[in-house]
């Protein structure tokens, strides 16, 4: 047996080798070119790839026309489909995902409010009419709905750089539903035009850092409330907060409310960790929150420790939402600024929408459409702009509730790649682990909210506003992702100082600062991508008909006589003619060597074009001059493997003719065999 395989083995080696000297026998494969499409055809292609790569009216065709509005009715409103099929199991879990969400939205939601300098109703008010909309259009089945940290900060600085909040809270009130107005119209439009990639733009780096950045800001701006300060700075940078802080430190601390305040923050932080350690008691940093505000609340009532200059909420205005339509400034100086407010406000907030929505939905392997979760965002900002609401978004908090306690769902993130908007999902993630179901658990949420509204506002009269303080607090440490800024760093140093630019500029700026830096850095890095792409001399791996990169492969050999160039990128006007004269340097570079080495010159340069997926007019121009570059240094151009798209507009501009149509191969393999067979013979 062991003879047969020897021989089996020495027969194989045999078949091998003559394999070269046989396909050398037979002519190299053409390149070929795709049959030419009308005009017509190929941009409605373009168009149709673009703007609608999810084919989102498949669904439509073939179907009569009464089951076309059907289905066009359940595309706008997605309770009507998934609704059929509801029933009370559902409803169990749904129960108990909202009641829960709601006891720690209601005290987050106060504490958000005066974030956006907001009186305290207004964050409850946003947890109202906003998750009833999204329930009736949104197709996510697991993210709540309602105001956020980092946008009610943001709103909240974008708002007081126009107008004070303290003297003119009617303009200040009305600008901030202008804002909230146009925020749902950006969302909207955005979703209507299928124009929902343009928020990818925004790094995840830029991401992480521009949230961390956020979370020290809003830490440093509860100091107020956590240590009683009365006259506290407007300015949102470290230094001013800071100097504020110190500059109060003999006068302005008070220190029962530092007491209640680092009480109840240790309470916090103990069920957070409680939460993290055992997934079963998820629930147990859920309602943490309401649990400190109702004794924090009760204790301050019993000991009247508002007499010792512990400052507390005192009212907030009982009953739903008031209308308001006639508040929006639709004229005047102010619809401008709402404008920009409003664009800036809804695409931060569209960005950890649709981001976490995404996620979830991938974990239940369920799909959702971002235009379509857009344009439900979009639509109940619109309703919230005119029932006295503002901004309010998915994943309600992007905060660390349970500091993505669940290693299920951090472990899904890190592996989706997905932008972390903090350590965890805060009330997503709740109603996730509560069993929700369906988007019915936003109802469940808004009903609890509006009977809280309705009937128990006047219990919060006592609660003190460093509770509040301390419930931030504890929320938005989870922000402060540096797990992932330590993988950014591993992984790309461009990327890591994307990160930090967008932390320091929120940090010692502001939050619209880090944001521009944010925003600047993510497209610095995209410009410098697409005007200086990659290129690689290949060498031949032994053994083998692959050529690569010989940075990667240092055994793989160079082809004497021919300079092997890939190119990493399409060919641009943006890029064209770097990659042309990178072309000729790293030609350059390897006659300069070849020389020293007393060896013969260069005779063919072939660029390798797998990677190129698309030239333009300038690209065109670019291979012509390098072509007559070449010609003029008795070098020959010869391209390998150019896709469809190129080589149909290499022949359509007769740029295949200028070079040869025998220079054109399918591999840089077949390349080699004719420019240099001698080489190839004898590998």
């Amino acid at each position: 047996m062991e003879g047969r395989s020897e021989g089996w083995f020495e027969t194989k080696e045999m078949d091998i080798r003559s394999m070269p000297s046989s396909r050398h026998a037979s002519l190299p494969y053409r390149v070929g070119v795709p049959p030419k499409q009308n005009f017509w055809t190929e941009f409605s292609s373009t168009v149709k790839e673009t703007f609608f790569s999810d084919d989102p009216l498949h669904s439509f065709k073939d179907q009569s026309r009464s089951r076309k509005f059907v289905l066009g009715v359940q595309a706008v409103f997605p309770i009507l489909e998934w609704g059929k099929r509801y029933n009370l199991k559902k409803f169990k879990g749904d129960l108990i995902a909202g009641l829960t969400i709601a006891s720690l939205c209601i005290p987050q939601d106060i504490g958000y409010s005066k974030l956006a300098n907001l009186s305290p109703q207004y964050g409850l008010y946003s947890s109202f009419v906003p998750p009833m909309v999204y329930a009736l259009m949104g197709s996510s089945r697991d993210i709540a709905i309602g105001p956020v940290a980092v946008v009610s900060l943001l709103l909240g600085t974008l708002l007081q750089n126009e107008i004070d909040p303290i003297k003119h809270p009617l303009e200040y009130r009305r600008l901030a539903f202008t804002a909230t107005f146009f925020a749902g119209i950006t969302q909207a439009t955005l979703g209507i035009l299928r124009l929902g990639f343009l928020i990818d733009f925004l790094s995840h780096a830029a991401v992480v850092g521009f949230m961390g950045g956020a979370a020290i800001t809003i830490a440093l701006q509860q100091l107020k409330g956590f240590l009683g300060i009365k006259n506290f700075t407007k300015k949102t940078d470290i230094i001013s907060v800071m100097q504020s802080i110190f500059s109060s430190a003999y006068h302005g601390w008070n220190w029962p409310t530092i007491v209640i305040a680092a009480a109840f923050l240790v309470f916090l932080l103990v069920a957070k960790y409680i939460g993290k350690k055992k997934k079963k008691l998820f629930w147990v940093p859920a309602i943490a929150p309401l649990v400190s505000v109702v004794l924090s609340t009760f204790f301050v009532y019993i000991t009247h420790a508002e007499k010792k200059g512990v400052q507390i909420v005192k009212h907030i205005e009982k009953g739903i939402n008031p209308a308001s339509v006639s508040e929006i400034y639709f004229t005047g100086d102010y619809l401008l600024k709402g404008v920009r407010i409003g664009l800036v406000a809804g695409i931060i907030a569209l960005t950890e929408a649709v981001a976490i929505g995404r996620t979830f939905a991938g974990m239940k392997d369920y799909q959702i459409d971002g235009n379509k979760e857009m344009v439900a965002l979009g639509a109940m900002n619109i309703a919230g702009s005119m029932t006295s609401c503002y901004v309010a978004t998915g994943i309600n908090q992007i905060i660390s509730t349970i500091s993505l306690s669940l290693d299920i769902l951090e472990a899904y993130m890190i592996g989706s790649c997905v932008p972390s908007f903090a350590g965890s999902f805060s009330r997503s993630a709740v109603n996730y682990m509560a069993g929700c179901q369906t988007a019915i658990s936003n109802i469940v949420m808004s009903v609890v909210v509006f009977l809280t509204l309705q009937f128990f506002t006047p219990l919060f009269k006592y609660t003190p506003n460093a509770i509040l303080s301390s419930i931030i607090i504890s929320a938005v440490i989870g922000l402060i992702d540096y797990n992932a800024a330590v993988l950014i760093w591993k992984i790309d140093k461009f990327d890591f100082i994307a990160c930090m630019g967008a932390f320091f500029g929120v940090v010692f700026a502001s939050v619209e600062i880090g944001l521009l830096i944010a925003v600047s850095i993510s497209f610095a890095k995209l410009l410098l991508q697409v005007t200086r792409p990659r290129t690689a001399i290949l060498g031949k791996i032994p053994r083998t008909n692959v050529y690569r990169n010989i940075q990667q492969y240092p055994e793989a050999s160079k082809v004497p006589g021919v300079v092997i160039v890939r190119v990493d990128s399409a060919i641009y006007f943006s890029n064209s003619n770097y990659i042309k004269e990178r072309i000729l340097r790293w030609l350059t570079a390897e006659e300069e060597q070849l020389t020293a080495a007393g060896l013969p010159k260069i005779q063919f340069l072939i660029i390798e074009m797998s990677p190129v997926t698309d030239i333009d007019t300038s690209g065109i121009h670019a291979l012509e001059e390098l072509l007559r570059t070449l010609q003029k240094r008795d070098v020959e151009l010869v391209l390998a493997n150019p896709g469809p798209v190129v080589m149909d507009k290499v022949h359509a501009s007769k740029l295949a003719s200028l070079i040869g149509e025998e220079k054109i191969f399918l591999t840089v393999a077949d390349a080699i065999q004719t420019c240099s067979p001698k080489f190839a013979e004898e590998v």
